[in-house]
């Protein structure tokens, strides 16, 4: 799946995408902002691939937004202006698409996109060399080695994050976003802004609580991320809800 932000002043604009979005099958909504200056925070919070962006906002412009992120991640102009469609494409944009956005025409970004996503990198690591992290712990000069079945769940902890393994828990002085990106994806899921979860750790959910393995206290789960996470969770239901 791909995981996308929307960026749009007009909250019409934004229901009609994360309406297309949930109809593509390939995408994954992982957060929406009429705000680009709450968005910058948000991509700094959450794992997105890719921005569905308006141009003509008030607080900053789209093509001022993508200069700030530093062409880091792929952007899908949205706008009804089509006279801005040559500037976008010298930012290196994925697609521009004109306001009001047919169907149609949406789904063949979805398209171009799942075509950008697999060239440029695979769906997992190798297991073979994605076995165990090493981490710089809250010891100055001391280094340890974690193995990844042995993580339960991380918390983010300020300017640290405390990794749960076994019966240990270990401070690593690194952000929550990096040790996010740095985790197989197939192994690993981010179900709040302070938690990421081991999957094969689940054994309950219960509303808005994860229960794992030999913890006793529950992980709440985080409304932002609730749709992927189940959308993930219902693959392995058997029998009706």
């Amino acid at each position: 799946m791909i995981n996308c932000l929307i960026i749009d002043d007009e909250q019409h604009a934004i229901d009609v995408l994360e309406h297309y979005i949930r109809q593509s099958g390939s995408l994954s909504l992982s957060g929406s902002s009429d705000n680009p200056l709450e968005a910058l925070q948000l991509l700094q919070e959450r794992h997105i691939d890719l921005i569905f962006l308006d141009i003509h906002m008030p607080q900053l412009s789209g093509l001022d937004f993508i200069k700030a992120i530093h062409r880091r991640y792929k952007v899908v102009l949205c706008t009804a202006y089509p006279n801005y469609a040559v500037e976008g494409f010298d930012l290196d944009v994925l697609d521009y698409l004109v306001k009001p956005i047919p169907l149609p025409r949406f789904l063949k970004t979805v398209q171009k996109a799942i075509d950008y996503f697999e060239k440029e990198r695979p769906a997992f690591p190798p297991t073979e060399t994605n076995d165990y992290i090493l981490v710089k712990t809250e010891v100055k000069g001391k280094m340890l080695k974690i193995n990844l079945s042995d993580i339960r769940f991380i918390e983010a902890m300020k300017n640290y994050v405390a990794i749960h393994h076994g019966t240990e828990k270990t401070l690593a002085l690194l952000p929550m976003k990096e040790l996010e990106d740095r985790l197989p994806a197939n192994k690993f899921m981010r179900v709040h802004k302070s938690f990421i979860v081991s999957i094969q750790m689940i054994t309950a959910i219960e509303g808005n609580s994860i229960t794992l393995k030999n913890d006793k206290t529950p992980i709440l789960l985080g409304e932002s991320y609730r749709e992927k996470f189940m959308t993930i969770m219902k693959e392995k239901l058997i029998g009706r809800p």
